[in-house]
């Protein structure tokens, strides 16, 4: 089971709120909810690692890097306007490693209800 902690102001908007949604998806391995919440043409740019295209890869993608289980997932800030958005936190994984993220996310619209593009800077720090 995957412990989550928000950081008390990034609930502020409903796109926000999505977004944290979005990012705990990632850590809960919950594929499901993340390819509903896609489009067709996503562009996951895994910076200095892979560029991942299509839901179909996408979808691959998802289950090599989520191989093992998020103990504690800690969101610090959620950021969004127009069509973007930002979180970073830390990832607590079951086999000891540590690692900071920042997600980029760039919806299809306005409206926020589909991610066309995820930029993700990873770095391990235990």
């Amino acid at each position: 089971m995957t412990n989550i902690i928000i950081g008390k102001d990034c609930g502020n908007s409903p796109k926000n709120i999505f977004l944290e949604h979005v990012t705990a998806a990632f850590a809960k391995n919950d594929i499901a909810f993340l390819l509903s919440r896609v489009t067709d043409d996503i562009v996951w740019d895994l910076v200095g690692a892979e560029k991942i295209s299509g839901k179909a890869a996408f979808a691959a993608a998802l289950e090599r890097v989520n191989s093992v289980e998020t103990l504690e997932l800690v969101i610090k800030h959620v950021l969004s306007h127009g069509r973007a958005g930002a979180v970073d936190g830390v990832r607590k994984m079951a086999d000891g490693k540590t690692f900071s993220f920042c997600h980029i996310y760039v919806f299809s619209s306005v409206k926020y209800t589909h991610i066309k593009e995820i930029t993700s800077f990873v770095i391990p720090i235990s």
